[in-house]
């Protein structure tokens, strides 16, 4: 043994696969495991190479989530065949393919409350299938329910498909004066490590219950079809998504929309690009980090110039996402509400209030979004002196954010001037805490704004709120946040925090696809 061992270090042995034999799949069909499997394996041509390939195929029958156990075995090919190995390879099926979370979170930065709950159903059919079925509710703010099924293969096809229904609705009354309703078919055509392609079919309807809102809102009440093909190009070569030390992420998203006959429907292509860089300082494990991000809208067809964008699609900044941890375009600049800078316009006044009546103030003005966005931060991370925080991976940073929104559509982009854009950025600097854990990244913040305008809606209260899942308070032209959950998680009901990266989840397979309607924070 010790001369195979010595031998197999120090040269290559020829060897190539003559057979694979599948054990243990009472469901699941050999034609799946195969495609998994065989490409690797019959290129190998030593031993070593095979033992490669054998853990990459390992790896991957694992990922497909419908084994509980799986197991290599490489066995002598036939005695007239010198040369040859055959590869048994042993599964387990999972026992109890039927799974389902449920949880409740909480999002200060839209004082919003939102139940969550889903099942997962693998491997129904055999062909490593898992369907799956949601519900969202919000008190405040979002209510979803969708289903869906995905598959790792489909025939010759090289990269997964899924496919997905859902019903959406979005309340943005307290922001722009509108309701969401969007009933939506997702298809995934493209899902790999750097490639995702997925078209929707979404039938949307916008309306105002409060009749406050503004005349461009409006404009756009009402029904509108979109049909639209979104391609993702993404690289993340970051040493950690939560706290990244070192390396560099970027991604490219192009959206168009209006692949139907229909003038009527929404016509636009929107496109965002995102940049992230991490470099180690070499003490006490510090880091900065930089990020920019871009995105930029606008309609296409007869008469383009004269027609606004697609208030849904349009862009919002504010919000607690943390910047460092996202990627996928500008929506964050800390220390500002949810949509809390950026363009806005007044509400309709009633006649209780004329026109004269100077009560018509910044809160009763509608956030419309921007067509063209920038966001940008800084942010340098260290840790604490305590060895108690630096085992637990508590560490602090002091980070400074900027951003700015502007209308170019309806012949405003004659008014642009790339001074002016620069000049109106709205800026924030801070410091906190950040407890980072396997599930989350929490974080605990103190923001004081730099710059802002009249009508932006930055968190300068002195606001001190508790609750039994989270914690907001404010302090003197800043504020402190803490945003935390409660739910089902390892068998018993635990407080488990709230992920301050958008839209994520991280309870199981919530984590998801917005394929039919992307949610918007």
């Amino acid at each position: 043994m010790t001369k195979f061992a010595n031998r197999l270090s120090s040269e290559p042995i020829t060897l190539r696969v003559h057979d694979v034999i599948i054990k243990g799949n009472l469901k699941t069909k050999d034609s799946v495991i195969e495609a998994e499997i065989m490409d690797d394996l019959k290129r190998a041509s030593t031993l070593q190479e095979i033992f490669q390939a054998a853990a990459i195929a390992n790896l991957k029958l694992r990922q497909l989530d419908i084994f509980d156990t799986v197991n290599f075995t490489i066995d002598s090919g036939p005695t007239e065949l010198p040369g040859t190995a055959n590869v048994v390879i042993e599964v387990s099926e999972t026992k109890n393919p039927l799974t389902g979370e449920i949880g409740l979170f909480t999002k200060p930065g839209a004082r919003s409350w939102s139940l969550e709950g889903g099942l997962k159903l693998k491997n129904l059919f055999g062909y490593a299938d898992v369907w799956d079925g949601s519900v969202s509710y919000g008190w405040d703010q979002t209510t979803e329910v969708s289903t869906g099924v995905t598959l790792p293969r489909l025939r010759h096809w090289p990269s997964p498909v899924f496919a997905r229904a859902s019903l959406l609705s979005q309340d943005w009354l307290k922001f722009s004066s509108y309701k969401e309703q969007a009933l939506g078919l997702g298809l995934g055509l493209i899902s790999t490590r750097n490639h995702e392609m997925v078209y929707n079919l979404t039938w949307r309807t916008l309306t105002d219950p409060s009749q406050m809102a503004g005349e461009s809102v409006r404009r756009q009440l009402g029904h509108s079809l979109l049909s639209s093909l979104k391609y993702t190009y993404k690289v993340d070569q970051r040493n950690s998504p939560l706290r990244p030390t070192r390396g560099y992420a970027y991604s490219f998203t192009t959206l168009l929309a209006g692949l139907n006959p229909d003038s009527r429907s929404a016509r636009f292509l929107r496109q965002e690009c995102d940049f992230r860089y991490a470099v180690p300082l070499g003490f006490c494990r510090a880091a900065l980090n930089l990020g920019v991000s871009a995105g930029l809208i606008f309609p296409w067809g007869k008469g383009f110039l004269d027609r606004p964008s697609s208030l849904p699609d349009r862009f919002f900044l504010g919000g607690n996402t943390s910047p460092v941890c996202s990627l996928g375009g500008p929506s964050s600049v800390l220390g500002f509400k949810c949509r809390g800078l950026g363009p806005t316009e007044p509400q309709r006044q009633t006649r209780d209030k004329p026109d004269g009546d100077s009560s018509v103030a910044a809160s009763e003005r509608d956030a419309v979004g921007g067509d063209l966005a920038v966001s940008a931060f800084a942010d340098l991370s260290f840790d604490l002196p305590l060895t108690i925080l630096k085992e637990a991976g508590v560490h602090a940073h002091i980070f400074a954010s900027t951003g700015n929104l502007v209308k170019l559509t309806e012949n405003e982009w004659r008014k642009f001037s790339t001074k002016g854009f620069m000049q109106s950025f709205r800026s924030t600097v801070g410091c906190g805490v950040i407890v980072p854990t396997k599930l989350l990244r929490l974080e605990v913040n103190y923001c004081h704004i730099v710059k802002q305008f009249e009508h932006d809606h930055g968190k300068t209260e002195n606001v001190l709120e508790m609750a039994w899942s989270g914690l907001e308070v404010g302090l003197g032209g800043g504020v402190v946040w803490v945003s935390g959950g409660f739910g089902w998680w390892g068998g018993r009901w635990r407080w488990l925090g709230l992920v301050v990266e958008g839209n994520v989840r991280f309870l199981g397979f919530l984590v998801r696809e917005e394929a039919a309607g992307k949610r918007r924070e």
